[in-house]
């Protein structure tokens, strides 16, 4: 679907932007081509409506993708959210836009329940097998509603969400000032960390995900030498597939893939190859999610590997 969508992206155009959150990988038994075609029936709604559809993730120049898609959840003047399946990001995203208070549209298909926290907003539904028929009503019906929403929101004290339960100070994203140096070396680190971490998840994508567990590694983000020393000791140890280095909350996080046949054997090598490292923060293995490291018992963040 990424490459569908890239396809359908690359021709600028000078119509009004209007954000879609949605999954685009499969989900449960939603396979990634009900997404791409989900999507493709959206564009055709909006596209009647006058604007233009985008992925909120998508942006055309090179950031960081969080930051893209926080970015366009506050900039862009509409957004529909698909909240089938309750994918987790969907929801986070979709509780941002909200948090903006800015014009939204809620669609899901009939085989998705409503959710607590989002009911009281207006769902638009489509049938789940994208019967064509009914497909046909829904596009109208989408495309409407957007047009009425957007001449709606024109009113001051038009309120997607938040006005209804009370006063509140709508959140705002702060703009700041940077020489061009600043903005091309933020550039290049981003980039940078896009593609750690895409290089991450092509591994992944290649390798059989029941097979390898990952451990993650959390140390300063100006601590470059202890880094490097880190990665260079663990990428040369049996049963690593993969090392990774990206940024993470702040911090730099070193990720590694370990072949789950050899866990048993790697996990104290490894244990060992941190001991002269000094400032770590923290350790975990990703598939253990009741069991964090370090352990109590190590106040400097330096508890092992178990």
């Amino acid at each position: 679907m990424a490459d569908k969508i890239a396809k359908e992206l690359v021709a600028p155009s000078t119509k009004q932007k209007c954000g879609v959150i949605m999954p685009i990988s499969s989900i449960g038994d939603y396979p990634e081509s009900h997404w791409a075609d989900v999507y493709s029936i959206i564009r055709e709604a909006v596209s009647d409506a006058g604007l233009e559809a985008g992925l909120v993730s998508y942006s055309d120049e090179s950031s960081f993708i969080h930051k893209t898609i926080v970015q366009n959840l506050y900039d862009n003047p509409i957004v529909i959210c698909d909240v089938s399946g309750k994918n987790p990001n969907v929801m986070f995203e979709l509780g941002l836009r909200l948090a903006f208070d800015k014009p939204t549209i809620v669609i899901k298909d009939d085989a998705t329940t409503y959710s607590f926290d989002t009911g009281p907003i207006e769902h638009l539904p489509y049938p789940r097998d994208l019967r064509f028929a009914k497909i046909v009503d829904f596009k109208a019906k989408l495309a409407d509603k957007i047009s009425a929403t957007l001449k709606a929101s024109k009113d001051p004290n038009y309120s997607t969400f938040l006005k209804h339960f009370g006063k509140f100070t709508v959140a705002k994203l702060e703009e700041k000032e940077v020489s061009s140096q600043e903005f091309v070396m933020d550039a290049l680190k981003s980039i940078h960390e896009e593609l750690a971490i895409l290089r991450f998840d092509v591994s992944r994508s290649n390798a059989d995900v029941r097979n390898f567990e990952t451990i993650f590694i959390t140390m300063p983000p100006d601590d470059s030498a202890s880094i490097a020393s880190a990665r260079n000791a663990i990428r040369r140890l049996p049963g690593v597939r993969h090392v990774a280095v990206h940024q993470y909350d702040g911090n730099s996080r070193i990720a590694v893939q370990i072949d789950s046949d050899r866990l048993s054997r790697t996990v104290p090598l490894i244990n060992e190859a941190l001991r002269d490292i000094p400032n770590r923060i923290s350790v975990e293995r990703s598939n253990w999610l009741d069991k964090k490291f370090p352990s109590p018992s190590s106040p400097q963040g330096n508890g092992p590997v178990s």
